[in-house]
């Protein structure tokens, strides 16, 4: 066995291993004086050979991962061998999320046929797909090279194979995936040639990378109806029968009704395996993926094949529950330009309590001037680091935000976490105190507790640019006296910091009534939440705003709309990052507030038609028997006005209705 870097076993001082015939470290028997009293010498492992020698190469793996953890890439392994031999006190803590009723290492092995590039994209894919419906903490993927699966001995170590290729499967290698199966493994097929007896794979070319409609049937019985991208291949009966039937099955919505997903039980160990000549595995931003039309189909649908996936995965055994919430981070305090910070600091200091603490309804805030792990953070007690210089993210480039950040007052301080529960909670206790023309801002990577309008919950997966921004209007003023409009103002300041860019103007980025931005009419990659509280002359409001920017999943990025534009025009516009954007929002909404403040309404209501996705949109009131009515604008205070069969033009709020654009409606909103 190679060492790859690692520390010699003979660390590990009085343990020892037996090989076959008691000899210590399985070679040659052990000779006084040779070595140290309790050293261990190891010798080269062949993975295929007697049983003894596969247990002592457990075994070896085992205690070279405790001896040097931090040295040692993860490897499959068995938990269940090779550890009788240590003593309590050095005997490895198992990770108990990572065992399973299998007793099985939680592998999942991806076998993608020969290691040309066209097999490592797709291993790329399959990894990605796989790796956002299971919890990557608690299994492990692994790519099975072709030599790899016919000489190493994988199967016992293997809670499930995935196969994904059209490759012709070798006669040798279908045999060792069938044994596996027998001995009760389990088995995903992804738009493969390896079949089973019962069925074999029928080419049907016209179907090949063409954007079909598959009802699948989960295992309660219940249908599944969504667009999917074919193989073109089908599943016909073949020679041999099949165990029995399985729960999970899929057809082509056609009158041929061709299979295109069957779950085969097989043996009498209770192997099983799901083919499947849909490609699950690829987004709709695959290459693939041929016309605009195709796309947004199959983009319509991401939600669904991820719930297809997860269905298949549950049924093979995996878990496919949702991963913890991250840990919380502390904050930073971070100011956009230096002639700010002084002030800032000076302020803090008058207003925190003797032990730095600022509190507030929903949260207290302790200002730290450095930060260590003992330091406890809760949802209702975070630390804020004052340190300027200790600041660093992977995740959020500072001085990317601070390049493009060009405002009087907005977004100028800026509270800033990796992972906190809301940037809705953060500002509580500052936005009433500090200065207006400070500016606060709050921003995160994540958020655990992300909130919606009502009752609705905002996920916030790694990819979204989240933010919440303090905006001071006063009451006697245009915007004053329109404060719905603020929702408004905030969803066009997201589309126009998009396609103000120069190149990106034909981005086909939306806003949505009242609050959300949409790509074209078809889904939603952002929203808005706006809290107002009036104190004396002056509206404090949050501005709470989030945009998938990164984020394919769950629903569509902004960097999927430039990849599509890219793809159709031959362009070459770069991916955008959420730092900048967030910047380039926090200007162009200081912009429109100002022209809102100086023309009033109609200052940017033929900006914000221009963007919006109703215009002469028919929908129907209140219900899907409700009065059919057509959208006509934005009423004086931003309110929508529809016109209704009989001539009249009536107004209908925000906060009590909510479209359902796939039908159409106007439905009440929950409260």
């Amino acid at each position: 066995m190679e060492s790859n870097g690692w520390e010699d076993p003979r660390s590990l001082g009085s343990t020892s291993t037996r090989g076959p015939g008691g000899a210590p470290g399985g070679g040659e028997p052990a000779v006084d004086g040779d070595r140290g009293a309790g050293s261990v010498e190891h010798c080269p492992l062949h993975l295929s050979s007697c049983h003894e020698c596969l247990e002592l190469e457990n075994s070896t793996i085992e205690s070279v991962r405790f001896a040097s953890a931090e040295n040692i890439p993860d490897l499959p392994y068995d938990y269940s061998g090779g550890l009788e031999g240590l003593d309590d006190d050095l005997r490895p803590e198992r990770d108990e999320r990572r065992v399973n009723v299998t007793g099985k290492a939680p592998n999942i092995l991806l076998y993608v046929g020969s290691d040309s590039r066209d097999g490592l994209d797709r291993l790329q894919q399959v990894r990605s797909a796989l790796a956002d419906c299971v919890d990557t903490d608690c299994y492990t993927l692994y790519h099975l090279p072709p030599e790899s699966a016919l000489r190493d001995p994988w199967a016992d170590n293997c809670l499930l194979l995935v196969i994904a290729t059209a490759e012709p499967v070798p006669e040798d290698l279908c045999r060792r995936f069938t044994a596996y199966l027998s001995q009760g493994g389990k088995l995903l097929a992804l738009a493969a040639s390896f079949t089973l007896p019962g069925f074999r794979v029928t080419s049907k070319t016209p179907l090949r990378d063409t954007v079909q409609t598959l009802v699948f049937c989960k295992a309660d019985g219940s249908p599944v109806r969504l667009s999917v991208l074919s193989s073109g291949c089908v599943y016909e009966e073949g020679p041999g029968e099949p165990l029995g039937p399985g729960k999970l099955r899929g057809h082509l919505d056609s009158e041929d009704g061709d299979r295109l997903l069957v779950q085969v039980p097989f043996g009498t160990h209770g192997g099983e395996a799901v083919l499947c000549q849909v490609h699950l595995e690829l987004p709709p931003s695959s290459p693939a993926v041929q016309t605009q039309e195709d796309f947004n189909l199959l983009k319509s649908s991401n939600f669904k094949r991820y719930e297809v996936l997860m269905e298949i995965l549950t049924t093979l055994g995996l878990s496919c529950d949702a991963k913890p919430a991250p840990a919380l981070t502390p904050l930073y305090l971070l100011s956009a330009t230096e002639e700010i910070r002084d002030p800032l600091m000076q302020w803090l200091g008058k207003h925190v309590d003797p032990e730095g603490v600022i509190t507030s309804s929903k949260l207290s805030l302790k200002f730290i001037s450095s930060y260590t792990s003992e330091i406890e953070i809760t949802p209702s007690a975070i630390p804020v680091v004052t340190d300027m210089e200790s600041f660093s993210s992977e995740n959020f480039n500072f001085e990317i935000y601070q390049q493009n950040l060009q405002t009087r007052k907005l977004g100028k301080v800026i509270l800033f976490a990796e992972v906190t529960p809301t940037t809705m909670s953060l500002l509580d206790g500052l936005m009433f105190e500090m200065p207006q023309e400070m500016g606060l801002i709050a921003i995160a990577v994540r958020q655990t507790q992300g909130k919606g309008r009502g009752k609705n919950a905002w996920l916030s997966p790694l990819g979204c640019a989240l933010s919440t921004l303090l905006v001071c209007i006063p009451l006697r003023s245009p915007l004053g006296q329109r404060i719905p409009f603020v929702q408004h103002l905030m969803s066009l300041a997201v589309v126009e910091a998009v396609r103000t860019i120069p190149g990106y103007q034909d981005i086909n980025l939306r806003v949505k009534w009242p609050n959300d931005i949409y790509y074209s009419d078809l889904m939603k990659l952002g929203g808005v939440l706006v809290n107002s509280t009036l104190m004396r002359e002056t509206f404090y409001i949050l501005i709470g705003c989030g945009f998938n920017v990164t984020n394919s999943n769950p629903t569509i990025c902004i960097n999927d709309l430039i990849t599509e534009y890219n793809k159709e025009h031959g362009a070459e516009l770069q991916p955008l990052r959420a730092d900048y954007l967030i910047a380039r929002t926090a200007t162009v909404l200081e912009k429109l507030i100002d022209t809102f403040q100086d023309q009033g309404p109609n200052g940017i209501l033929p900006l914000y038609y221009k963007y919006w996705v109703h215009s002469a949109q028919q929908v129907r009131l209140g219900s899907a028997e409700g009065p059919k009515v057509w959208i006509v604008g934005l009423d004086d205070s931003g309110f929508l006005l529809v016109h209704q069969e009989n001539g009249d033009v009536v107004t209908v709020h925000p906060d009590g209705n909510s479209f359902d654009m796939l039908r159409n409606l106007i439905v009440p909103k929950q409260r």
